[in-house]
């Protein structure tokens, strides 16, 4: 039997994400206005991707604008995608919580090559191996934390833009939403991934087709979770963070 939030917790619902039907209403909601969107997805990474950390999560909220407006079944504008500046300071803030363990694994990565380089040659076996073996558990542990990371604020995107929360408030309120749909959300992305690795069997150029559908469906979970009357109001909004 299903539990609803309105039970347990009036801010989100729980035990709603089924992936493959999220998925499939993903796929109905993006498929005649696909290229658009797919259009929109692509210029937001790319302009995002320019300076990663200032401008990917304006952008990423500008996607969200325009899939909440798909979502509502209102056509598709290209220029909400530019309405994602409206919420920069928290989708800043936001984006330099998300960056900073990315770059932690990037050191963790590379800075034991570094010391490898260095002292490799003056190694014998033992030392060798016994390094290696530490270098692959603290990579393993830094992966492991980000990604937990990263699937707690799977949500904090899309509140910013429609609860009009500040980066922290949408962050508390996601990680605990994720928490409590746990099950849904760790199925969710296993079914990403999967779409992914069709996606990179597509002589590798197929992940950018499939991008959109994989955001979309987020989207989708998203108002599952924390369903709504009707879309955002696009319009500016003062934040505290």
């Amino acid at each position: 039997m299903m539990t609803t939030g309105n039970m347990q917790n009036p801010e989100f619902e729980t035990g709603v994400i089924k992936p493959i039907e999220v998925y499939k209403e993903a796929w109905e909601m993006i498929k005649d206005q696909y290229w658009i969107v797919f259009a929109v997805t692509l210029v937001g990474m790319l302009i995002g991707g320019a300076v990663p950390i200032v401008l990917i999560g304006p952008m990423m909220c500008g996607i969200y604008l325009v899939l909440f407006q798909k979502h509502e079944g209102r056509p598709v504008d290209f220029n909400q995608l530019f309405k994602g500046f409206d919420y920069f300071v928290p989708s800043l803030i936001l984006a330099i919580i998300i960056m900073v363990p990315t770059v932690v694994l990037i050191f963790a990565i590379y800075a034991p090559m570094i010391a490898f380089a260095i002292a490799g040659p003056r190694m014998d076996e033992s030392e060798l191996m016994l390094f290696i073996a530490g270098t692959l558990a603290v990579e393993f542990v830094v992966a492991v934390g980000m990604v937990c990371l990263h699937t707690l604020l799977l949500f904090s995107f899309p509140l910013i833009v429609d609860k009009k929360l500040s980066a922290v408030e949408a962050i508390k309120l996601s990680a605990r939403a994720v928490w409590g749909n746990l099950g849904g959300v760790t199925s969710l992305f296993v079914v990403g991934f999967g779409v992914c690795i069709v996606g990179y069997l597509m002589l590798c150029i197929g992940i950018y087709l499939v991008l959109p559908l994989i955001i979309a469906a987020t989207l989708v979970a998203y108002r599952k979770v924390f369903p709504g009357t009707g879309a955002p109001n696009f319009t500016p909004h003062n934040y505290v963070s």
